[in-house]
């Protein structure tokens, strides 16, 4: 008896029966290396000398095999190499030096020489069909050189007082990537790992190979010889590389049926362990049973998904709608990829962001992990549906011209040993750094050693994998603060001074991977879009590799989110508006960052959504339309679109919302959960795996008798006019007035004149504001609108006419009407055509037709 899972078989009673076919599928002792083919593609593997000791650099000492294939697969060959040496070099006397205002320095020209390597893998016989997706032109498929890394210091030149170690830093970048040229033919080959690693198809048979030098012997078992381990023993290099080749059966049929369960049985030193392969494409956790199996996936032509729309060009502004498939229902259930794809992806196009960034794509056994604790790399997560079934829902977000960001999850890895890369072939440090260096004590994980060669290989191909199989759109990067620093920025205040950044509490091997990775993503993929999470402020983070910086298109603007807790537990008549505009503007120089108010991080248990600190429970009685408000409700919906649309104006050049905070979700997430015991014997009670708290309420932004309707239609405006205007994007920016007593804040982004009023009671007739252009201007964008929840106290057709004289360092001004707790954007009348008709445009009932929704349970 089986059942199945989108098309995955698990036996619940293994078979007895062994197939008469498998004398027939291979010898008994098939000799791993058998011969040398003078024309095959060079693959190295490095055996890693660091220890939990060795200083930062770019790679240890090591040893590195050749494998060569024949034209079948079958076989291969080793030889030793002359090892490349990168020490690790001491950055000393490193100075002290606070961050000065650097709104004075320019940058030049980036260097746009590149140079091309060529692809291709020699012997590997793909069977899969390769769709060619159409496209307004080829993309070129280059790598950036090196450069010379040094543009960095005529765009800071404060950073020559730490010119050794941000050298240093782009010699071991140089280094490595000259190593990599000579040794592996260049990052396009070297990240195909996914095409000699794992499971490779071909004409002939099946190819298995794993990197797992602590393992004193190997066997691949499964469905396919039930779970033999004698049947099919691996044969192990010098290395640490372990081989078996099965070839076809006798029919032509392959040797593993897509969907068999498979693992690698190693005996190791810490003993005898059944491990998912490290680089498998699918896992899948049986009903009944506690550790996932590994997958081998490889379903037939018919049944593959095909491509049918072309990846949109990367857009000027980013607006990116944060998503979890998992909790994207309103249900109390774990969603799907095809719910996902044709209820959520509409409304994120309707809503007007253009991009959605999604969380938890890479395999958790965890689910409360929110996708942090990665098991397996390359593979999807199966709790939601099969890789099919997220390659249907990317191809849907490109029909409706939205980027797909994946958050991807680098930084560290999951500890479990049964289903991730832990302890894998029993030793602590075959991934990861040895000892305590290795392990994160605050997030209970394990840390990559970016030092190691193969570490390299896994990590870039990872990347690579998701962008050339899933046609991903880039990917934010997590945790990278950790990542970059040994003590992983952990009980550290960042204060701006750059011996913070650039001294021995650096990792090096970190950064450069980054700037490789930046490399890769870049050269290979070039409208691709790469974020990294850094609350460090890392200078140079977002500048080009080639200048010597790291690579980044844009920071992640954490500091904001956090800023906007500390004022809400602020009375109103102690929030400074100097402080607000300090933190929304204080961003380095020529470094992209995307702003938020709030992400996931906020609206986890234990924290508060915006929302929820300015109504707390009172958003739970009185959020009807049917029922009086109270000055709570009023004041917390007023200043949500406030903050809002001043962190999108001032924040950054993108912005980021979590989903359902565009309308103030009322609940917190709470994933599944039982009770927890820690060691020193405190109990953390759990929900009874209650999903109650783990779902997103669309239905109550979309009730048009409830107020969150209209925070959410607020949200749809600042979108679309971010749209037509592109504000975040625009070289003008002026902050003309930070007014304390009066609570006001007024400034000009691109053509647009912000007006804010946060002042809990004053309102302020025939209130001065100063501009640069003359002319008639007109109200745009009114958080007072009726539509948004508001009062109506701005007259929409009323016109502003500028005054010449100078006021507030403007040359212009004009009088506004400005309500207590209100924001209003200004344009001059000639920019305004069209916008009105597309900000009102089916704005009325609800962005998706969906049954009556439940009301909110107090």
């Amino acid at each position: 008896m089986v059942y199945t899972i989108s098309g995955i078989r698990f036996p619940v009673v293994p078979s007895l029966h062994v197939s008469s076919l498998r004398d027939d599928r291979r010898a008994a002792s098939l000799p791993v290396f058998l011969r040398k083919n003078n024309f095959s593609r060079k693959i190295l593997a490095v055996k890693s000398s660091h220890d939990s000791d060795s200083p930062s650099s770019a790679i240890a000492e090591s040893d590195k095999v050749l494998i060569s294939q024949d034209q079948d697969n079958s076989a291969s060959l080793t030889e030793q190499l002359e090892t490349p040496v990168i020490t690790s070099e001491d950055a000393h006397n490193l100075e002290d030096l606070t961050m000065e205002d650097e709104d004075k320095y320019s940058i030049s020209e980036a260097d746009t020489s590149y140079r091309q390597i060529e692809g291709g893998l020699g012997s590997v016989v793909s069977v899969g069909k390769k769709v060619k997706i159409p496209s307004d032109e080829a993309k070129p498929k280059t790598i950036p050189r090196p450069g010379a890394g040094q543009k960095i210091y005529e765009i800071d030149p404060s950073l020559l007082a730490h010119r050794e170690h941000l050298d240093f830093r782009f010699g071991q970048y140089k280094r490595l990537h000259d190593e990599i040229n000579k040794y592996e033919g260049g990052l396009d080959t070297f990240s195909r790992g996914y095409e000699k690693f794992g499971f490779i198809r071909s004409a002939t048979g099946v190819t298995y190979r794993e990197w797992a030098p602590g393992a004193k012997s190997a066997a691949l078992i499964g469905d396919f010889n039930n779970w033999n381990s004698n049947a099919d023993v691996m044969a192990r290099n010098e290395f640490g590389v372990w081989e078996i080749f099965l070839p076809n059966n006798v029919d032509g049929s392959p040797p593993i049926p897509h969907g068999s369960r498979v693992k690698i049985r190693m005996d190791t030193p810490s003993g005898v362990k059944d491990s998912i392969p490290a680089w498998i494409k699918f896992s899948v956790q049986a009903p009944g049973e506690i550790p996932y199996s590994g997958i081998y996936y490889d379903p037939p032509e018919e049944e593959k998904y095909v491509f049918k729309h072309p990846q949109p060009k990367r857009p000027k502004s980013l607006r990116i709608y944060e998503s979890h498939v998992g909790m994207s229902s309103p249900e109390p259930m774990i969603n799907t990829y095809a719910n996902f794809r044709d209820d959520v992806l509409p409304r994120i196009k309707k809503l007007g962001y253009n991009a959605v960034q999604i969380m938890a794509i890479q395999e958790h056994s965890y689910y409360a992990s929110f996708g942090y604790h990665v098991t397996n790399f390359f593979a999807p997560s199966s709790r939601f549906g099969t890789p099919e079934e997220l390659k249907s829902l990317i191809d849907k977000a490109h029909e409706l011209g939205l980027l797909v960001l994946m958050d991807i999850v680098h930084s560290h890895s999951s500890n479990n040993t049964l289903d991730g890369l832990n302890m894998f072939d029993g030793t602590d440090s075959h991934y990861f750094h040895p000892g305590s260096r290795g392990y994160h004590w605050m997030w209970d994980s394990r840390l990559f050693n970016y030092g190691s060669w193969e570490v390299l290989r896994y990590l870039l191909s990872n990347a690579r994998w998701w962008l050339d199989e899933y046609k991903f759109d880039g990917f934010r990067f997590d945790g990278v603060t950790s990542m970059m620093y040994t003590h992983h920025g952990l009980q550290v205040a960042f204060t701006g001074n750059y011996s913070e950044y650039f001294g021995m509490a650096t990792d090096v091997d970190a950064v450069v991977y980054l700037m490789l990775a930046n490399d890769l993503i870049h050269g290979l993929f070039p409208e691709a879009v790469t974020i990294g999470e850094d609350v460090s402020g890392m200078p140079t983070f977002c500048l080009p590799t080639q200048d010597g910086g790291v690579g980044f298109d844009y920071r992640l603007q954490m500091a904001i989110a956090d800023k906007w807790i500390e004022i809400l537990k602020k009375q109103d008549e102690d929030w400074k508006m100097g402080d607000i505009v300090h933190t929304l503007t204080n961003r380095r120089w020529l470094e992209k960052c995307v702003a938020y108010a709030e992400s996931h991080d906020q609206a986890l248990v234990g924290d508060k959504t915006i929302a929820f600190w300015l109504m707390d429970k009172d958003m739970y009685d009185f959020m009807a339309l049917d029922r009086p408000s109270t000055p709570r409700i009023d004041r917390g919906i007023a200043l949500h679109k406030m903050i809002r649309l001043i962190t999108m104006g001032l924040g950054g050049e993108g912005y980021l919302n979590f989903m359902g905070n565009e309308f103030g979700h009322p609940e917190w997430i709470d994933f599944p959960r039982g009770e927890q015991q820690l060691p020193n014997g405190s109990v953390i009670p759990g929900n009874n795996y209650s999903y109650d708290k783990c779902r997103r309420r669309f239905d109550l932004g979309d009730a048009d008798y409830l107020r969150y309707q209209g925070m959410q239609e607020f949200d749809r405006a600042m979108q679309l006019l971010e749209e037509k205007f592109g504000f975040m994007t625009a070289e003008h920016q002026y902050i003309s007035r930070k007014n304390e007593g009066d609570k006001v804040i007024i400034f000009e982004r691109g053509n647009l004149v912000f007006v804010f009023n946060f002042h809990w009671h004053n309102s302020y007739s025939d209130y001065r504001v100063g501009c640069s252009t003359p002319g008639k201007y007109k109200i745009v964008l009114d958080s007072d609108d009726a539509l948004f929840g508001g009062f109506n106290r701005l007259n929409h057709s009323a016109e502003y006419f500028t005054n010449e004289g100078w006021y507030d360092d403007r040359p212009r001004s004009f009088l506004v009407y400005a309500p207590s707790r209100t924001a209003a954007v200004y344009v001059l009348a000639d920019d305004d055509d069209d916008l009105e008709p597309a900000l009102s445009d089916e704005a009325e009932p609800a962005l998706a037709d969906e049954a009556e929704p439940e009301p909110v349970d107090p």
